[in-house]
């Protein structure tokens, strides 16, 4: 007998189970709109801690800082099932870059923008689907422990200076205890002569966010947007490594706990929007000085 014939012997033994049931589209749907909602009522869950809780808004911040090119829907969706990411991709992206998800890990879902449709009203709009991704955490790419590197005190500042949407003056004669002052009639920012590099990054960036919301109609209060300022400030601070052990975020809950979810995503998006608009322009100006060291024979 040959000692292969066993592998022809199998005819009294069960065919191994073939899925042969076709793509069943409707079940695919359903699947895929459980877990939209699934995802929206996370969304709006996690919106509705980080108005209660301050340590909660705070840790939003950070998220949002971090990743500051993603949408306030997907920071508290990161919020809400990685809150330590640091780097995330879905698995392809991964792949493709040759690093592998380790074994066991669940990945965690944000929302990526899909087709355009028709509402009912004839508008336009565009669907969004769950996508599950990666914190470079989860992966067996061997990190080592790195600091980040932020520009130095002088580059930071003029950085932060750069285009700025009105002038900046240096003064004399502010009120003790401000160390910067936008005012909206006059369309300027005061800085108080003499500060350090910490205080200056701190008070401009606060300034600067005031500064950046005015939509120069004559009707901006500082008052019912210092708060959009002040938390704009601090996500400046974390992305550029300033200090930001004094600031504090024990009236966050006054100032949101009574809105639903709709309306704490618009003011998150309002914090947002005005760093990212500042964190733009020292990013442009940050890049291009590092092009303009690069040596001639690395251009």
């Amino acid at each position: 007998m040959s000692s292969f014939d066993d592998l022809f012997r199998q005819e009294k033994e069960a065919p191994a189970p073939r899925n042969d049931r076709p793509f069943d589209k409707e079940t695919w749907k359903q699947q895929k709109q459980e877990q939209r909602e699934m995802v929206y009522s996370l969304i709006d869950d996690t919106a509705k801690a980080v108005a209660r809780e301050s340590s909660k808004f705070q840790s939003y911040l950070d998220v949002q800082s971090r990743f500051d090119r993603y949408s306030v829907s997907n920071a508290l969706l990161i919020l809400a099932q990685k809150p330590n990411a640091t780097r995330i991709a879905d698995f392809d992206t991964w792949k493709e870059q040759g690093i592998y998800i380790r074994k066991k890990e669940s990945g965690f879902y944000i929302l990526e923008p899909g087709e355009e449709y028709q509402r009912d009203d004839g508008t336009s709009g565009i669907s969004y689907n769950p996508k599950k991704m990666f914190d470079i955490s989860q992966t067996g790419k061997a990190l080592k422990h790195e600091t980040s590197a932020y520009p130095d005190d002088r580059t930071r500042i003029k950085a932060l200076m750069d285009h700025a949407p009105v002038p900046i003056r240096i003064s004399d004669t502010l009120p003790e205890g401000t160390n910067a002052l936008y005012q909206p009639d006059t369309r300027e920012i005061q800085i108080r002569r003499g500060m350090d590099a910490e205080n200056i990054f701190r008070a401009l960036s606060q300034e600067l966010a005031h500064a950046e919301m005015d939509k120069s109609d004559g009707d901006y209060s500082r008052s019912e947007n210092g708060f959009h300022a002040y938390c704009a400030s601090y996500m400046l601070c974390k992305q550029y490594g300033a200090d930001t052990s004094g600031y504090r975020f024990d009236h966050a809950p006054e100032m949101l706990e009574s809105m639903n979810p709709q309306e704490i995503r618009a003011e998150l998006s309002t914090i947002r929007e005005t760093a990212g608009e500042i964190s733009g322009r020292m990013n442009r100006m940050l890049a291009q000085q590092r092009q303009e060291k690069r040596p001639e024979r690395e251009r």
